[in-house]
């Protein structure tokens, strides 16, 4: 499994330390920054899954560094010194998902990042559907295989999503065909519904085990 990647911004070089250190030691990947100039550089060539920003840098505040991260699927949680609630309020209207005041308990924050993946993580899974060893990303109507874009025509994108909305159901050729419609509204033929299972089975390859039950229809169990 990928090691979850955290982005630290954090000009107090002992806070710093013993978060990275703290971090490292939990299995997640991680990678500091004392400005925003230095994080803003960082961004440009990596993708992280969490961000702990201190509100008050050198040269800038932590609402810049989260503004470069607005275009990614970044969590954020912020560090700040004062229980402030103006502070607070601006950085979850800026979209942070937690914040913690220092001085803050390690164990605390630790379980704080480990809450703010899982929670995103979640969001992520739930736009995504899995089949064999075949991810579906609804929302962008992609198909990957091992992290591989798998090349797939519309019909046949709609006909592994129908198998992947209805695992271990036994589907009628009628039942598939209703869920394959042309998009332009012309039927698909029943006979040419063999040589697309047949298509997207090439493609696939063991990948997902598309299983034929004679004179009934087709059926995907995992």
């Amino acid at each position: 499994m990928c090691r979850k990647k955290i982005l630290l911004v954090e000009d107090d070089a002992m806070i710093a330390s013993g978060l990275v250190y703290a971090i490292e030691q939990e299995g997640y990947f991680i990678m500091h920054c004392k400005s925003v100039n230095e994080a803003q550089n960082t961004i440009a060539d990596e993708r992280f899954d969490l961000a702990i920003l201190d509100m008050q840098l050198p040269d800038g505040t932590g609402f810049d560094v989260r503004d470069s991260l607005r275009a990614f699927e970044t969590s954020v949680i912020f560090l700040t010194v004062v229980d402030d609630e103006g502070n607070i309020v601006r950085a979850f209207e800026s979209g942070a998902d937690d914040y913690i005041t220092k001085p803050f308990r390690l164990r605390e924050l630790l379980a704080r990042i480990k809450r703010t993946l899982n929670t995103n993580e979640n969001i992520v899974r739930s736009s995504k559907l899995f089949i064999g060893n075949v991810v579906i990303d609804v929302s962008a109507g992609k198909v990957y295989i091992n992290e591989n874009l798998v090349d797939l025509t519309a019909l046949e994108y709609r006909l592994i999503l129908t198998f992947a909305q209805n695992k271990g159901q036994l589907l009628s050729r009628n039942q598939i065909l209703d869920n394959i419609w042309d998009s332009a509204g012309n039927f698909v033929e029943d006979n040419t519904l063999t040589v697309y299972i047949k298509r997207l089975r090439e493609k696939l390859g063991d990948s997902v085990n598309i299983e034929t039950v004679r004179g009934l229809g087709y059926r995907v169990d995992q």
